[in-house]
């Protein structure tokens, strides 16, 4: 199997973290009596992921430059506040109720308060010299008592209409016809990567995989995506939901048409595209290289000429960016904005990344591996609620795993560092 998967150039830690979550699937649904792997739970685990997941494609670089970042959950909570209150009391005074600009404005506004969050964040670790655990652990205070101080602890309510598609539920999705339309371009995307990657190394005189490695990737790839796609439009909207959009649409309500597929969250979108981006700029761009340089050794980077210190305000500056959309996802699923928005969701990102084999030493991790990590740690989290277990109780798992985790990126590290081993 070794010999297999090295063929196939597939990560070893990555298989056995999906052949973990799915262990952690089939205990759930034979525990909960099937009410686990069905459409609807996947569907809302998939949301419920959104959100930390967006968050742990910028911790991966975070970590992977050997720093940290404590304040994620903090910043969330400050910047979805900042976000409630332009579109319910600042931007009603100059547009209407509901306004197609509102949601746009609004998170533009989130986006740059967030950047401008991170990069203060980052001066202080790159150019101060402050540890980045001290910078970011006075972030989690500073940030969630600003939370607290925007609205004075309000509750900021109603939000905008279009905003809260962001979100997901109801009308926060895309229906079959469009999810289909997404799987089929996600698949014609796997195929011409994988021609592109194959044509790439030829051209260098690279060593190539086997043919019957190409096609095995790209058939479980594109498999992985009918599965998902089959899933989701498996989950029909409830049937008062179903007759109030064909009465708004004009459509006559009849037995077939009351079936509606939900089809992919936009919430899913969304992490899909951030995932997209951010593995490009890692594995494509200069930036990429000068953060994974950094992660493996920062004095040889500095001495060959990156700037090391701009580096990591730009990469504390794309964490507050991605914080900012994930403030938007969170508060629009719950459709309003609260102080406590994001608490303890540093640690849920934290061990995302750690999980999905980012190593804490920098210098290795991948976006992929954060996203499976991220949906390990929202499993276990829904499947324990889904059982009716105390609260108390999935903290202390999630403690145990997160020191699972860590302990298992400590003996990966060590062995596979080993050349004797």
């Amino acid at each position: 199997m070794t010999r297999l998967l090295a063929k196939m150039e597939v990560d070893r830690r990555l298989v056995g973290l999906a052949v973990v979550l799915l262990v952690i699937w089939i205990s759930f649904d034979i525990a909960s009596g099937g009410r686990f792997i069905t459409p609807r739970n996947i569907f809302n685990l998939s949301v419920q992921t959104a959100s930390v997941a967006v968050m742990a494609c910028g911790m991966v670089l975070i970590i992977v430059t050997r720093h940290i970042d404590l304040s994620v959950g903090a910043m969330l909570g400050v910047l979805a506040m900042i976000m409630g209150v332009v579109q319910t009391d600042f931007l009603p005074q100059f547009l209407e109720y509901n306004h197609p600009m509102t949601w746009i404005i609004t998170l533009l506004v989130g986006l740059v308060v967030g950047a401008a969050i991170g990069g203060v964040q980052g001066l202080a670790v790159g150019y101060l010299g402050v540890p980045a655990f001290i910078v970011t652990l006075g972030g989690l205070l500073v940030w969630r008592g600003a939370a607290w101080w925007v609205t004075q602890g309000r509750t900021v309510a109603p939000l905008d209409h279009n905003f809260m598609l962001l979100g997901g539920g109801i009308e926060g999705t895309i229906g079959a016809t469009w999810s289909w339309i997404v799987a089929a371009i996600a698949i014609v995307a796997i195929i011409y990567a994988a021609i592109m990657e194959r044509r790439r190394r030829l051209s260098f005189q690279f060593p190539v995989k086997p043919i019957w490695a190409e096609y095995t990737n790209t058939l479980i790839k594109a498999g992985l995506v009918l599965v998902a796609i089959i899933t989701l439009n498996a989950y029909h909207l409830p049937e008062r939901a179903a007759e109030r959009i064909l009465e708004d649409r004009g459509i006559p309500v009849t037995a077939e048409n009351l079936v509606i597929s939900h089809g992919i969250p936009i919430p899913l979108l969304i992490v899909a595209l951030v995932a997209i981006v951010l593995t490009i700029v890692a594995k494509r761009t200069r930036f990429g290289r000068y953060v994974f340089a950094m992660g493996g050794n920062p004095q040889a980077a500095e001495l060959a000429g990156i700037n090391v210190k701009r580096m990591t305000v730009a990469v504390f500056a794309l964490m507050g960016v991605l914080c900012a959309i994930s403030a938007a996802i969170s508060s629009a699923r719950l459709q309003s904005a609260g102080n406590d928005l994001g608490t303890l969701d540093e640690l849920r990102v934290i061990a995302a990344v750690v999980i999905g084999g980012t190593s804490l030493a920098g210098g290795v991790g991948t976006i992929y591996g954060a996203l499976i990590g991220a949906l390990v740690m929202q499993s276990l989290q829904s499947g324990m609620a889904l059982l009716g277990v105390d609260t108390s109780l999935q903290s202390i798992v999630i403690g145990l795993v997160l020191v699972l985790a860590v302990f298992s990126d400590k003996y990966f590290h060590r062995r596979y560092s080993d050349p004797t081993s």
